[in-house]
């Protein structure tokens, strides 16, 4: 098994933790440069993560997920935990916009649509993600937990969200900071 992807990317890390103990390959690249063309070969969608097992490629996290846990013999996810990974990748995506527009020279803070678009989407998002939290519904360390952890912890990481009004979110995020292969894939280590 063989796992594309980048060290950064919380669509990656979701995917390394979720594979806990499985043998498996990581290629970390730089899809931003010298890893380009590799991500080209691999994907026709230009996204990571990417994972290939014996024969089979797969190209987004969700459904990597979906393979693994298939794979691995787990229960399907309710329909409750797809929507709260609906929720999840929805804000994460806006993040990763916000950021790829901030590292390409574009100011994001500006009074316009598109922008204020996005801060709304995360914003309304985490505070129903907080919300959810109180109420206990992440406390299983399960695939949504993991998503949910990987957004949070990447956000923080970048500096992109006022967490005010959802600390519950990095209470969240602290009190989980020492599961397994947590700690091995932070991106912020070298």
């Amino acid at each position: 098994m063989k796992l594309i992807g980048s060290t950064t990317s919380p669509y990656v890390r979701r995917i390394r933790i979720l594979l806990d103990e499985e043998p498996y390959e990581f290629i970390n690249l730089d899809i931003y440069g010298e890893g380009r063309d590799e991500l080209r070969k691999n994907n026709p969608a230009l996204k990571i993560p990417v994972l290939e097992d014996d024969g089979q490629e797969i190209f987004d996290s969700r459904i990597i997920a979906r393979y693994l846990s298939a794979k691995q013999g787990r229960d399907p996810l309710t329909w409750d935990q797809q929507n709260q990974l609906t929720l999840i990748d929805g804000a994460n995506d806006s993040a990763v916009t916000l950021l790829l527009s901030k590292k390409s020279g574009i100011n994001v803070e500006e009074d316009l649509m598109f922008w204020n678009l996005q801060r709304e989407r995360i914003m309304m998002t985490l505070r129903t993600l907080a919300a959810m939290v109180d109420d206990g519904q992440f406390e299983e360390w399960n695939y949504p937990s993991i998503c949910l952890y990987c957004m949070v912890d990447w956000m923080e990481f970048r500096d992109l969200v006022d967490w005010t009004g959802v600390e519950s979110l990095l209470s969240f995020r602290d009190s989980r900071k020492h599961k397994p292969w947590v700690e091995q894939t932070d991106p912020r280590q070298p």
